[in-house]
């Protein structure tokens, strides 16, 4: 290895360093916000918050990676062309396409460690992350009694206080109902909720009250029993383990194709495969068995015997016998129509699962490529605007990666609809902008002037030029 491949490729690597996790913490970010108010309110542990985070930070990799990629070499060609180094390059007899192979190299390195990433780290990331989600979608919010608000969340209790002091232990006009005894009503003046160790129960230690119970055959003729019992002091125990943040078997979740590998994946599909091919025999074989459409057993007769003149349905049949026979042809075709919607069903079902694995083959190895397609743009696009920092850089940055996300999503949504092959749909973005790489290739190996406003100023005026003199020519 050259000096100067070792200059461009530390000049590189910071910058990419810089921006990976730069754009890292912003999709980690968008997530938390999409999912906010799903953890707010949980009282879920810090560990638990961690364990999401890098679950999620993970199954991000590889879409950080291609940004990355694309604005750090924006960035690295940007501030060598702002410092005139790459005009010392080009004059001393090096080509650019000399200058940008090291860096060629170093993001197809990048591009199979994605892949890597992608095929035994994510799918584990992805299962984790998903059933932990999943989790604390679930959970019920921590418990928290508001004064005033009937509190609903304890099964077979409703919960209401008129007022909680300070220490968010002393409550007062205190009522609860419990359901499971016949909607038995227990009101006090004053209390304290008193929460155990293990937070498994609360105990609410009630003083100067009534408790109302209705007993005996509430609802018929014969007028059943109001029993009312006061108390000076009355405990009385919630179990709060449906409060708790469980756990469920992430085995459930295992079998989704975000959690599988390539070689997972081709098992999973040809498995699939197998089992589609058997709704095509199973539709064949009952329309075969119960429409059968015979040939004509002599067919020599058929050559020979004189055309036949065409006629109408209602002309063969007889028209005493019309109205029974078009009952009976329709019947048929509802039986057969009802006997065949549940395999058609399934069949759809089946076929959207399968592009659903192809979409998730594809994708770990169109990520990939994106590193090398994003490097591609970024490196000529840098040595023609010529603008290193933060700011230009990141704008084209931001344009040409929101093509990409853009036409990604389209050909992804296409390929599981169907649409599209899942091939062509998950290479689509690549596909796209790969012409615009050879562009931008082609126009920095000639210096051009692409991105320089000075040189549509200069364009304008010609053409301001030109039609000042097509108006001064004399009409004749």
């Amino acid at each position: 290895m050259k000096k100067l491949d070792k200059l461009i490729i530390k000049t590189f690597l910071g910058p990419f360093v810089a921006t990976f996790f730069v754009t890292l913490f912003v999709l980690v970010m968008q997530f938390l916000w999409k999912y906010v108010d799903d953890l707010v309110g949980k009282g879920l542990d810090t560990g638990v918050i961690i364990q999401l985070i890098a679950y999620t930070s993970a199954t991000l990799v590889t879409l950080a990676l291609p940004l990355a990629v694309l604005l750090s070499s924006i960035m690295t060609f940007g501030n060598l062309g702002e410092s005139f180094e790459l005009v010392a390059l080009k004059s001393s007899g090096i080509s650019l396409l000399r200058f940008i192979r090291p860096l060629l190299f170093v993001c197809t390195v990048i591009g199979i460690l994605a892949f890597l990433f992608a095929n035994y780290v994510i799918p584990v990331a992805n299962l984790q992350a998903k059933s932990l989600l999943y989790d604390i979608t679930n959970s019920k919010p921590a418990f928290n009694i508001k004064a005033g608000v009937f509190y609903k969340d304890i099964p077979d209790y409703t919960i209401k206080v008129a007022q909680k002091d300070k220490d968010n232990q002393t409550i007062h006009q205190v009522m609860i109902i419990d359901h499971k005894n016949n909607n038995a009503v227990i009101l006090a003046e004053k209390g304290q909720m008193v929460l155990t160790a293990n937070k498994r129960f609360l105990y609410f230690v009630l003083e100067n009250g009534w408790r109302y119970e209705e007993r005996g055959n509430r609802g018929y003729t014969v007028p059943g029993d109001m029993i009312r019992q006061g108390f000076k002091k009355y405990s009385k125990a919630f179990d709060l383990s449906s409060f708790a943040f469980n756990r469920l078997n992430m085995d459930l979740f295992a079998s989704n194709q975000q959690m599988l590998n390539v070689r997972q994946l081709d098992v999973a599909i040809d498995s699939m495969q197998k089992v589609e091919n058997q709704f095509s025999k199973t539709v064949n074989s009952y329309v075969t068995v119960r429409y059968p459409f015979f040939k004509w057993k002599d067919s020599a007769w058929a050559s020979s015997a004189p055309p036949l003149k065409a006629k109408n349905f209602e002309e063969v049949v007889p028209e005493k016998n019309l109205r029974s026979v078009l009952d009976r042809a329709e019947q048929n075709v509802r039986e057969t129509q009802s006997a065949l919607e549940q395999p058609t069903q399934e069949y759809e079902d089946k076929h959207g699962l399968i592009l659903m694995h192809k979409v998730e083959w594809q994708r770990k190895f169109t990520l990939a490529a994106a590193c090398i397609v994003m490097f591609l743009i970024g490196a000529p696009l840098g040595s023609i605007i010529r603008k290193g920092g933060l700011g230009t850089p990141l704008v084209f940055a931001v344009i040409f990666f929101v093509i990409f996300n853009v036409f990604f999503m389209i050909g992804e949504k296409m390929a599981r609809s169907g649409v599209m092959f899942t091939w062509s749909g998950m290479w689509l973005s690549n596909m796209v902008l790969l012409p615009i790489a050879g562009f931008l290739i082609v126009k920095a190996m000639n210096d051009s002037q692409l991105f320089n406003k000075e040189y549509y100023f200069r364009i304008i005026q010609k053409v301001k030029k030109f039609l000042r003199r097509f108006k001064k020519q004399p009409t004749i």
